[in-house]
């Protein structure tokens, strides 16, 4: 029950936390340089200003009802090609009995001036569900992003088919999918040119299912996911044919213990071949690796990520995979429940994976607060990738049992200084991350084509933030768009290394899922500091091939496709 958890989260994960905190302290201490100056970049919300006015509605109405503590996803997207991120919401609803008017997700697009109109009725999307998350990619190859977004009981494909309109083929697809689902993700596990579609699951819950739980003996209080029974995540196989195929069993993947979360794509053991990274919620979490044959291991106990270092399974919720300390190999970051602290594994390049978190300087100040959507990106382009986390708790009244713990909770803003060392800048980096919010999704994107990355934030039952990006372009950068084609349209699991003229060599992966219920922009983004040219650009793509560029100008969005390199006048 919520009492039992976060009593049992505070005995066992705080006395931890409180030795690595004095050890994480002196050397974040130590470890700071002159690159630890972050540069002085502002986040502003200009939701309104944007025309950005959706609210989301959990269907809370007293009851208490688990599903109502995990909000919604949020996506950039540009849902036509024009080259400029749109912006997607999911949405949930009243529940049978307690509602008024309707509540449908909602589509924005981006009008090239800062502002957006909300198109969702005339694009199909206005379809009531109990949504949760949504993940966005071409999974028919036709060149148009489509929509997968997860639910309670029937998840939704929306098949773009132009102009801004989308059309639901669930059921001819076959990934209606019914349950709890989450997160979600597009990866080609199979590397046959077409986009397969990983859907975690949370717990088996339904309203006739939902047990009393209480915080203080007497009132009713949101039930955890230990209350209930897991379920398993499911893998749908593209058939090529606008249909796919169940095959979780077959690929290794069936697991009714999991209680998931979030799911990041990442080939930990860079083979070539994507491997998944699963968050539970009180369960170990799950890493599995891609044995090349179209199945799947769990290898997380082996490689430490299962659990905490005191071998606890934490309450895992939003994920992301990169490579924050340029050593070549893909970490993970983790968001987790309050006093549980965030994981980073660091990738050791063996098969093993260390929690850095509280070394690192991302461990202490995210001790109380509790994480969702979280992520790395390159906020001031300096060329390290820096870490944003959106926190809130999911029990309303969790101070009747912890005062140091509070229900909204102000954004974290990590900045990397090197080393593998992050010092906390969200104080210093505007009013936008300092207020306290119950927030949920989360996602990165250029909406305004000014170079800098922009943050998009869902909150629980309140109102959502466009959130800009103001001074992060004084660096230089590189964005990369990839058009495959005997890869997936898309280039996803495509890897980009970039060599910058200076020696400085970054790399990254072209990727759906991540965070937490949401996606972000698909194209890459390199911040280059002050280096204004790249040497070498090297794509290797899913299907095995390689592309090289040499001598690429900087500050540009250049699209490049397989096998015929850059394609002209195909960027901003």
């Amino acid at each position: 029950m919520t009492g039992r958890r976060v009593k049992r989260s505070f005995a066992v994960s705080a006395s931890v936390a409180f030795i690595v905190i004095i050890i994480a302290s002196l050397m974040t201490a130590l470890g700071r340089t002159a690159a630890s100056a972050a540069s002085p970049v502002t986040f502003t919300d200009v939701s309104a200003a944007a025309g950005i006015r959706f609210v989301h509605n959990n269907g809370a109405f007293g009851g208490k009802y688990l599903p109502e503590t995990l909000g919604s996803g949020c996506a950039f997207v540009d849902v036509d090609g024009d080259g400029w991120q749109d912006i997607f919401f999911v949405n949930s609803k009243s529940w049978p009995g307690h509602g008024k008017a309707p509540s449908y997700p909602a589509l924005y697009r981006n009008n090239h001036d800062g502002t957006f109109t909300d198109i969702t009725r005339q694009s199909g999307l206005a379809v009531e569900m109990y949504g949760l998350g949504v993940a966005a990619a071409d999974f028919d190859n036709d060149g148009r992003i489509d929509l997968y977004v997860t639910a309670l009981e029937s998840n939704h494909l929306f098949r773009n088919v132009g102009g801004g309109k989308f059309v639901d083929v669930t059921r001819a697809a076959g990934v209606a999918d019914g349950g709890f689902s989450t997160s979600a993700a597009w990866v080609d596990y199979d590397r046959d040119g077409r986009l397969d579609l990983f859907v975690a699951h949370y717990v088996d819950w339904s309203p006739k299912q939902d047990l009393f739980c209480t915080l203080d003996g007497t009132h009713k209080s949101y039930c955890t996911p230990e209350s209930y029974k897991g379920q398993s995540p499911t893998l749908f196989r593209n058939r090529g044919d606008g249909t796919f195929e169940n095959v979780t069993a077959r690929a290794g993947l069936k697991d009714p213990t999991c209680k998931a979360l979030g799911v990041a794509v990442v080939d930990f053991d860079d083979d070539g071949w994507p491997d998944l990274f699963v968050a539970n919620d009180t369960q170990p979490n799950r890493l599995y690796r891609n044995k090349r044959d179209g199945t799947f291991s769990d290898v997380a106990v082996a490689a430490g990520v299962a659990f905490n270092e005191a071998g606890v399974a934490r309450a895992g919720m939003g994920v992301d995979a990169a490579d924050y300390d340029r050593s070549g190999r893909e970490s993970l970051l983790v968001g987790n429940f309050s006093n549980e602290m965030m994981g980073l594994y660091h990738n050791e390049g063996n098969g093993l994976f260390i929690d850095e978190a509280a070394v690192a300087g991302i461990g202490r100040p995210s001790l109380l607060t509790l994480a969702f959507g979280c992520f790395f990106f390159d906020y001031d382009l300096d060329g390290w990738l820096d870490i944003f986390s959106a926190n809130g708790h999911v029990a309303d009244d969790i101070q009747a049992v912890q005062k140091s713990v509070t229900y909204a909770q102000p954004p974290h803003l990590f900045h990397n200084v090197g080393r593998g060392r992050f010092e906390d800048a969200a104080r210093q980096s505007g009013r936008a991350l300092q207020e306290p919010i119950v927030a949920r999704g989360a996602a990165y994107g250029d909406y305004d084509n000014d170079g800098d990355l922009d943050l998009l934030i869902s909150t629980n039952g309140g109102r959502a933030r466009l959130v800009r990006n103001d001074g992060g372009n004084r660096g230089h950068f590189l964005t990369v768009k990839t058009v495959g084609t005997t890869s997936n349209r898309d280039g996803i699991g495509a890897k980009i290394t970039v060599k910058v003229s200076g020696g400085a060599t970054l790399a990254r992966a072209v990727k759906s899922g991540s965070s937490y219920l949401s996606q972000s922009q698909l194209p890459v983004t390199f911040g280059l500091g002050s280096s204004d040219s790249v040497e070498r650009i090297d794509i290797v793509w899913p299907s095995g091939r390689k592309d090289t560029l040499s001598n690429v100008r900087t500050n540009q969005l250049i699209t490049v496709q397989e096998g015929r390199g850059l394609v002209p006048n195909a960027g901003r």
